[in-house]
């Protein structure tokens, strides 16, 4: 609908400005006349409707794995761990990039309601008062005025609508980022303690370990002037103690990092001390159940954001094609003028008007935008689809890693038995003079190594319940709702 001449030409432009006049008498020629000129337009099979995109991807029927728990909002509570449920509720309450995405939600609403506000009129006073010197040919004196003036744009094409739609889809689509912020927060909260129960459980270990390598020193100190130990087997075994002994090390300080991350993750300084008892890792609850992939993508707040986002893109399509069409606006003023403010009320004057404006030469800018609003929406429907697959992806990774983890932690439990068995035999052995020291101690090392190999398989059968439940996790109310509903 663009044109070469070079002019945005005025279709309409209707002012009356009367004293006393009937206003609905002119107030209906107006609205004649400009919605004759208008209707040219609707005959002529304008509409501003986005194209239809379907989405290009297939959905799986069922996942791979089901149990029978249903998860709750607040999966969190699967562990049934008190200690675990009081920290997330201090993080979702206090965590500082969580709270910075609920006040991006509450920005999103502001622009909804300053974007609703184009659908009704805009209404301005003004009063203006000024005192003239007489001169020889004027009196002088005070000079009065007060005027009210409105300014409206009729919807004709729905353009103002459609970009108030757009801005509600994208503040729901804020509102379930806000969502998605919080189930990750969660999980890397429960992540982090679990991390930490490890890192306790394993120096409790190491420290048992240091206990049976410092005694073993020992008793082989106390055989070494029988003959029968070598300088060399003491050394050997001293090395492994330093060895286990860099592990405590290493250990402490991953929980001073744990600790510190625990913190920030609450909204608190990493300098403060956190107030717990080590405690060990939880068992881990009943398999929950999946459900169906299409109940997945209603459930997640991740996949409802970029639905979201696509539905905003499609309403700005709307909005750009609409742009091309012609737009109506109504005007009017009511102006009181007076030499002094009693007399203010006896002369006054009102003007109604109207412009119906139609775009005919842009340069092309109008049709650009229009193909850049649907080059947006092609990227938020791929977008859309990417993360229902990840979606998808995110259940079916976590249930086969746990499973797989399961069968990992079977064979850890025998080769460990085995291994433990293996170094008994050899100890045994070496004290009756059967076999070498080096045998006993990489016996003994393998049972060492593969006793926190069992704890980290452990530590990483959790891990990937929570990845499983923040993969299925919906929604859930967070301190920033409760405080915005009352």
């Amino acid at each position: 609908m663009e044109s070469s001449t070079g002019l945005v030409p005025h279709f309409s432009t209707l002012t009356f400005e009367c004293k006393k006049t009937s206003f609905p008498t002119v107030a209906s020629k107006f609205l004649a006349r400009s919605f004759a000129i208008s209707g040219i337009y609707l005959l002529a099979g304008c509409a501003a409707k986005a194209p239809d995109t379907k989405l290009p991807l297939d959905e799986p029927e069922v996942f791979s794995e089901t149990g029978m728990v249903e998860v709750p909002d607040d999966w969190w509570l699967s562990f049934n761990d008190p200690v675990l449920d009081t920290l997330v509720e201090l993080s979702l309450a206090g965590n500082f990039d969580l709270l910075a995405t609920w006040y991006r939600f509450q920005e999103a609403r502001s622009v909804v309601d300053r974007q609703t506000s184009f659908l009704l009129p805009d209404v301005e006073a003004s009063i203006r008062s000024s005192l003239n010197r007489p001169q020889p040919d004027f009196v002088g004196g005070e000079n009065v005025q007060l005027g009210i003036s409105a300014f409206y744009e009729v919807d004709l094409w729905g353009r103002i609508s459609a970009l108030v739609d757009a801005e509600k889809y994208r503040a729901e689509a804020t509102f379930a980022d806000y969502q998605a912020a919080g189930i990750s927060l969660s999980a890397e909260v429960a992540l982090t303690w679990y991390r930490l129960q490890a890192a306790w459980q394993q120096v409790e270990v190491v420290n048992a370990q240091i206990d049976t390598n410092e005694e073993i020193i020992s008793f082989i100190k106390a055989q070494f002037g029988s003959g029968q130990i070598r300088s060399v087997d003491i050394l050997r075994q001293q090395q492994l103690l330093e060895a286990t002994l860099e592990q405590k090390v290493l250990l402490e300080s991953r929980i001073a990092v744990l600790e510190n991350q625990l913190a920030v993750l609450l909204g608190r300084p990493a300098q403060n001390d956190l107030l717990y008892v080590p405690d060990s890792l939880p068992q881990l609850p009943p398999l929950p159940l999946t459900g169906l992939p299409a109940e997945l993508l209603q459930r997640r707040p991740d996949v409802r954001s970029a639905f979201l986002r696509l539905q905003a893109a499609d309403r700005e399509v709307a909005a750009a094609i609409s742009n091309r069409y012609p737009r109506l606006s109504l005007n009017t003023s009511i102006q009181l003028r007076a030499n002094n403010f009693e007399n203010l009320l006896e002369d006054w004057a009102y003007s109604l008007g109207g412009n119906l404006v139609a775009p005919l030469f842009y340069g092309g800018r109008l049709d650009a935008e229009v193909d850049r609003s649907q080059s947006v929406k092609q990227q938020r429907l791929y977008e859309y689809a990417q993360t229902v697959m990840l979606a998808y992806q995110e259940v079916e990774d976590a249930l086969v890693q746990e499973s797989k983890q399961l069968e990992r932690i079977e064979v850890l439990q025998e080769q460990l038995s085995l291994a433990e068995l293996s170094y008994r035999q050899l100890r045994i052995e070496y004290f009756n003079g059967l076999s070498d020291y080096l045998a006993v101690l990489t016996a003994l090392t393998e049972a060492q190594r593969l006793r926190r190999d069992l704890l980290n398989a452990n530590l990483n059968l959790i891990e990937f319940r929570v990845f499983l439940y923040r993969a299925l996790a919906g929604g859930f109310e967070t301190a920033g709702e409760v405080e915005n509903r009352l």
